[in-house]
C-alpha cells in the first residue's frame, strides 16, 4: 500500500489520503450498479444505433492524470454531416434533438464508466477536456491535471457549461485541494439533481461551450 495510506483507515477514507481508497470506492460503486446500468447501456447503444447509425460510440484522445493521453468513451449525439469540402457541420447543425436529450440527461457519459474500471478516468474529478488546451493553461489551471479526470465534478455542479472557463479551473483546482470521500459523495447527489433539473447544460448561443482559447484573466494571474 502507498505511503500516503499510513495514516489512519477512517483518516484515508474521509481524506482519500490514498489514491486506492478513492479508485476502491469508484469500482465498488460501480459493481453494484451494474444490474442497471448494463441494460440501459445496452438500451442507449441500441437507440444510438436506429437514430444516429453506427458507430455507437464517440471515441476520443483527452487528457487524463498528469495530461497522459487516454482513449475516452462517450456514446454519440451527432451526426457525420460535411460540407461540400468535406469539413463537419458546426456542432449545433450537428446535434440531433435526440442527441440533445442524451446531453442533457448526461446519458451519453455512461460509456466512460469502462474508463473508470480501467484506472483512466474518477467518478469524480475534473473534467477531461481537449488535448490542444493543454498548452493554453496557466500553471494554476494545469493543476486540474494533478488528480484523475472525473465522469462528473466540483465545476459541473456548480455550472457546468453555464460559467466561464476561468470560474471552472478555479472550481476544479478547488476539488483538488479538497477532495474527500464526503465530498465525492456530495457531488455525485448533486448530480443527479442537476441532471433531473437539466441545469447549465450549454453557453448562450452554444451547443455546449465556447472553446476555450486561453485565460480570460491575461497572461500570468493566478500563476
Amino acid at each position: 500500500m502507498c505511503g500516503r495510506c499510513s495514516r489512519s483507515a477512517l483518516g484515508s477514507l474521509t481524506s482519500f489520503g490514498c489514491p486506492f481508497v478513492k479508485r476502491l470506492f469508484d469500482t465498488l460503486l460501480i459493481v453494484l450498479s451494474l444490474p442497471v446500468l448494463l441494460p440501459a447501456c445496452l438500451l442507449l447503444a441500441l437507440l444510438v444505433s436506429i437514430n444516429l447509425g453506427r458507430p455507437v460510440l464517440f471515441i476520443q484522445t483527452r487528457p487524463g492524470k498528469d495530461g497522459k493521453p487516454f482513449r475516452m468513451y462517450k456514446f454519440r449525439t451527432m451526426t457525420d454531416e460535411r460540407d461540400e469540402h468535406g469539413q463537419l457541420l458546426p456542432d449545433d447543425v450537428r446535434l440531433t434533438r435526440f442527441g440533445q436529450l442524451l446531453r442533457s440527461t448526461s446519458l451519453d457519459e455512461l460509456p466512460e464508466l469502462l474508463n473508470v474500471l480501467r484506472g483512466e478516468m474518477s467518478l469524480v474529478g475534473p473534467r477531461p477536456l481537449l488535448m490542444q488546451y493543454l498548452p493554453l493553461y496557466s500553471p494554476h489551471q494545469r493543476r486540474r491535471h494533478e488528480v484523475r479526470p472525473g465522469i462528473t465534478g466540483w465545476a459541473q455542479v456548480n455550472g457546468r457549461n453555464a460559467i466561464s472557463w476561468d470560474e471552472k479551473f478555479d472550481l476544479d483546482v478547488w476539488y483538488v485541494d479538497n477532495q474527500s470521500l464526503w465530498l465525492d459523495i456530495r457531488i455525485l447527489f448533486k448530480t443527479i439533481w442537476k441532471v433531473v433539473k437539466r441545469d447549465g447544460i450549454s453557453q448562450d448561443g452554444e451547443a455546449t461551450a465556447a472553446p476555450f482559447a486561453g485565460s480570460e484573466r491575461g497572461v500570468g494571474e493566478r500563476d
